[in-house]
């Protein structure tokens, strides 16, 4: 399991599966409008996005998940 975080964009991505390679995420769900998460074709989930993360998740989870 893998975390990282653009401040710029404030966005944090969970990899379940790392890494995630080209073609591999078959679907995509929005659970809402901050969370998406992305499977493979055989509905196994890679991974998390999580949009205003800044909000969502404590900010020194951020700083080391930006410092990686």
């Amino acid at each position: 399991m893998k975390l990282e975080y653009d401040k710029e964009a404030d966005a944090a991505y969970l990899y379940l599966v790392y890494p995630i390679k080209n073609g591999q995420s078959k679907k995509t769900i929005q659970l809402n409008d901050n969370v998406i998460l992305d499977f493979d074709e055989k509905e196994k989930l890679l991974g998390i996005e999580i949009l205003d993360a800044s909000k969502v998740l404590k900010k020194d989870v951020l700083m080391e998940a930006q410092a990686a």
